[in-house]
């Protein structure tokens, strides 16, 4: 099978992460993969939901979007529809999950980090990269406390990033762009740390099931394109700063 933009099956899209690219947050990131472009923004608010006042403990959690020009047919404002997009409202809450589960949450007082993921283009895996820049995003606002001397280390447990794969014409293949996501037969978006454990996965038989063992084959397509994003998540951190993870 030849995909669309001539790569391998096992190949990311190009991969582009730019840091602090919005002026007021504390962290903010630009990820482009492929054609697909989100903005995450990371800002920290000085206390926390009802249920964790009195607990030292902080939070994190996500918003997701879409912009009405991110499709080729223009989406509908969630304020002009009343409500939140079920599926807007399934990924942030993913997102959230996806971040809490590296952080420990005592380690920045009570504090809310507020993560939000604004997608101005969209052309499949938004959800995954979403995840995969909120983190980057994530650990300069973390680092922004560190500067103003108010916590004394950052307090993330390990990477995270998530990545797509899917089957498509019985050939596994890594990273699907939306003609390619909306043409698989099988469908999974996985979210894994730098240390091989599982965040999420989510997976779907869109036309008919599939094995164990193409599950597996999946995993292992997943996590060579999660550790190829740590690489790059790593890169763009620096150093210095990415050696402060999970200390």
């Amino acid at each position: 099978m030849t995909r669309i933009d001539d790569r391998n099956n096992s190949d990311l899209r190009p991969v582009k992460i730019t840091r602090n690219y919005l002026l007021h947050p504390e962290g903010s990131v630009l990820i482009e993969v492929g054609n697909t472009k989100v903005i995450c923004s990371a800002m920290i608010e000085d206390k926390v939901p009802h249920f964790l006042k009195g607990t030292g403990q902080g939070w994190v959690t996500a918003e997701y979007s879409m912009l009405p020009a991110s499709t080729q047919t223009r989406k509908a404002r969630d304020i002009n529809r009343g409500k939140i997009d079920g599926r807007s409202q399934e990924i942030q809450r993913l997102i959230g999950r996806s971040l809490r589960t590296v952080v420990d949450l005592k380690g920045f007082g009570e504090r809310t980090l507020w993560i939000d993921c604004d997608v101005i283009q969209a052309d499949g895996g938004t959800r995954t990269a979403s995840i995969t820049g909120s983190f980057v995003a994530m650990v300069d606002a973390f680092n922004s406390l560190i500067s103003k001397k108010e916590i004394k280390k950052i307090p993330v447990k390990s990477f995270v990033s998530a990545i797509s794969v899917g089957i498509i014409k019985e050939e596994k293949i890594l990273d699907l762009c939306y003609s390619e996501d909306s043409n698989a037969i099988v469908d999974m978006n996985i979210v894994m740390t730098d240390k091989g454990e599982f965040i999420e996965v989510q997976g779907t038989g869109e036309e008919s099931p599939f094995t164990y063992e193409e599950l597996l084959d999946l995993i292992e397509l997943a996590k060579k394109g999660c550790n190829d994003l740590y690489k790059m998540q790593k890169e763009v951190l620096g150093e210095k700063l990415s050696e402060e993870i999970g200390k």
